[in-house]
Formats: C-alpha cells, sequence, structure tokens
C-alpha cells in the first residue's frame, strides 16, 4: 500500500508588512488539515521567497500582504518564479486586494485571492482543488 505524499505549502510574508497573525492561522489551518507547511516568516525579499521554493519545492506558495504593495510584490516573485523555470506551483495571495488589483495579478500568474474574513477551509479547499499535481 502506498502513502499518497503530503501536499506541501510555503506560507510567506513578502515585505515590509510584519503583521504575521493571519499567516500564522493559516499555515496552522493548512498543517491541521494535513499538509507539510513551512512558514518563512516577517520580511521576507522576493528574492528569499524563490530561493525558499527553490530548496523546498513545494506545491503551493500562499503570500500573505497586508500593506498594500501585492501590486509591487508579486509581479516581482512571480517574474522570479519563471526566470527559474518554476511554473508548477499553485500561487495565491492573502491580504486586502482590491478588485482592480487582481486582473494585473492573475496576469502574473496569480490563482487566488483571499481577503480577511475568508473561512479558512475555502483555502484548504482552494489548494487541494487546484494544484498542477
Amino acid at each position: 500500500m502506498s502513502k499518497e505524499r503530503k501536499i506541501k505549502v510555503l506560507v510567506c510574508k513578502p515585505g515590509l508588512d510584519g503583521h504575521d497573525r493571519g499567516a500564522k492561522v493559516l499555515a496552522r489551518t493548512l498543517r491541521d488539515a494535513g499538509m507539510e507547511v513551512i512558514y518563512t516568516g516577517i520580511h521576507q525579499t522576493p528574492e528569499d521567497i524563490v530561493n525558499t521554493v527553490i530548496q523546498e519545492d513545494p506545491d503551493a506558495v500562499m503570500l500573505s500582504i497586508l500593506s498594500g504593495s501585492h501590486n509591487a510584490l508579486c509581479p516581482v516573485i512571480m517574474d522570479k518564479l519563471k526566470e527559474h523555470n518554476i511554473d508548477d506551483v499553485l500561487v495565491a495571495v492573502g491580504g486586502i486586494i482590491p478588485d482592480e488589483d487582481k486582473p494585473l495579478l492573475e496576469k502574473h500568474g496569480l490563482k487566488g485571492f483571499y481577503g480577511p474574513g475568508t473561512e479558512l477551509k475555502t483555502i484548504v479547499e482552494f489548494v487541494k482543488n487546484n494544484l498542477k499535481r
């Protein structure tokens, strides 16, 4: 009987935003749902995040940005992933993402957007249902 590999998720706080309670709650929720979770901590640069993706080979990357810098940081992260030929990882962002910003982020390859008040089970299901495994 073969045991299926756990879904591996990287939870990151890019930029200068120091508010990480939501990211920690999400990390614990994903872990409690049976996923392997790596939380990188606060103040991660796009380079830090991409290097961790290279080292850890996650199935999904969940970015948490509450500072309003999502339009500056997310495209850089996605471009750096592409530079390293990483196109098989699911990337989503949580935080305060205005609807008018979502098309730009989708154009860069982000797949999910989760604001304050999103039920955690919704994010767990999103990860489970949208992987390229």
